[in-house]
């Protein structure tokens, strides 16, 4: 039994593998004790205000007392039960929200517990539709250079082949077709030139591809890029004439992130297939779902093969449904798009200066979401110290030091996490 402190510790670095780490020499962490509201406490007694909502999930902050309900109400009755076979109230009233909130047309909804797990049902989803149309040679995807869609092989086959994080699979995984990042901003607009290697792809490869898979608006760990909605729209045309599925990765932007309730809303645009994680059920448990409208729902119904050939153990889980309906009725009651263009505000204003300092290339916002990305990439070890120093917890990557913090922060705290990255960037020590 590990009975102090440093035990703890010694043990995790010792076994544990955290994200993205390496147990020869692990990047140090930092043990917390509990987190309410947009405070995380550590084991050694200090606070440390919240800029991450736990990698953008907890958009309530922490412990809120509705989804703590949610959780402890359902745990009586009923913590799992198998959904092949079997039904209950939580995943048909979340069904019943999820149809409501999201794109008019999307109607289906398949629940699985991670979003890279949705991803991979949404690719499959894809594949089986054109088997079932007879058309099994349509079985590549094509996406945009700069995205990210987890770390499961076929997300990983769609991630940025070269700067993303997964390039030394290249070997095994599946090959796709890769345009350009979209290159207009969030305020520009799109124009043809902006589109020729991306038709060029489809020109060459329209019979082989099954579907056209991206994130809408908000490229997200790919490198927090916000693209103009004009480009998500012609994409979304350029599918139509061309016949292509549209796969919409909403699971960063999902649930009021980019200051729209889905980022898709930014271009007037519904996909085909929508995938969702994160922000549902306010960062309390995993679970991620995928929506699909009639055209891919019947495509698979009716095919020689008519059921969807997905199905994992915890898939509907009754507490994750509870605790995503109380999250989501709590969105729908609380002014999450005045606080959330509150924030793009703030963050527009405080982040400002770092866009003078030589060792930024740029500063952006949109929504909740603040950048400020350097010219080269950051000591993560370092510079995660003098953020916990001085009491928020950050977590940079590469050459972004980003803030997508809950909705309910307020400005005073909101103000504490900009002047820690307006002066961790100001300061050349911790660049590599």
């Amino acid at each position: 039994m590990l009975d102090d402190l440093q035990s703890l510790l010694d043990f995790d670095q010792t076994h544990i593998w955290h994200p993205y780490t390496s147990l020869k020499d692990p990047l140090p962490v930092y043990p917390v004790r509990s987190a309410q509201g947009v405070r995380l406490t550590l084991e050694t007694g200090e606070e440390l205000i919240d800029g991450m909502s736990s990698w953008w999930a907890a958009i309530h902050g922490y412990s809120h007392p509705a989804l703590v309900q949610a959780l402890s109400s359902q745990a009586e009755k009923m913590s799992h039960v198998m959904f092949g076979g079997i039904t209950h109230r939580p995943a048909v009233e979340l069904a019943e929200k999820l149809v409501r909130m999201t794109p008019e047309s999307l109607q289906y909804v398949f629940y699985s517990d991670s979003g890279s797990v949705s991803v991979e049902v949404a690719i499959k989803m894809a594949f089986q539709y054109w088997i079932s149309q007879g058309k099994p040679e349509r079985s590549s995807l094509l996406t945009v250079c700069g995205g990210y869609h987890g770390d499961t092989f076929q997300p990983m086959s769609v991630c940025d082949p070269v700067n993303g994080m997964h390039s030394v699979f290249s070997r095994v995984l599946p090959k796709h077709y890769f345009a350009p990042a979209p290159r207009p901003r969030f305020d520009e607009a799109c124009t043809e030139d902006d589109l020729d290697a991306l038709k060029a792809q489809i020109f060459s490869h329209h019979d082989h591809i099954a579907a056209l898979i991206l994130e809408p608006v908000v490229q997200g760990a790919g490198g927090m890029r916000f693209y103009s909605p004009d480009y998500l729209r012609r994409v979304r045309e350029l599918c139509d004439e061309n016949n292509i599925l549209l796969i919409a990765d909403e699971i960063a932007t999902g649930f009021g992130r980019s200051g729209k309730l889905f980022a898709c809303e930014h271009a007037g645009i519904e996909p085909d297939i929508m995938c969702v994680g994160k922000a549902l059920t306010g960062g309390m448990m995993s679970m991620a779902a995928t929506l699909a409208n009639e055209k891919v729902a019947r495509g698979i119904s009716e095919g020689s093969l008519p059921v969807l050939m997905h199905g994992p153990t915890f898939m509907g889980n009754p507490l994750a449904c509870s605790v995503a309906n109380a999250s989501l009725s709590l969105l729908e009651k609380t002014p999450w798009q005045k606080r959330v263009l509150a924030i793009e505000k703030q963050l527009r204003e405080e982040l400002a200066p770092c866009s003078f300092m030589p060792t930024v290339a740029d500063v952006r916002a949109l929504g909740a979401i603040g950048v400020v990305e350097t010219h080269k990439a950051v000591d993560m070890a370092r510079l995660q110290k003098f953020f916990v120093d001085k009491g928020v917890w950050i977590r940079p990557f590469g050459k972004l030091v980003y803030i997508m913090p809950p909705y309910i922060i307020s400005p005073e705290d909101l103000s504490k996490l900009c002047a820690a990255v307006c002066e961790a960037v100001s300061d050349s020590r911790f660049f590599g």
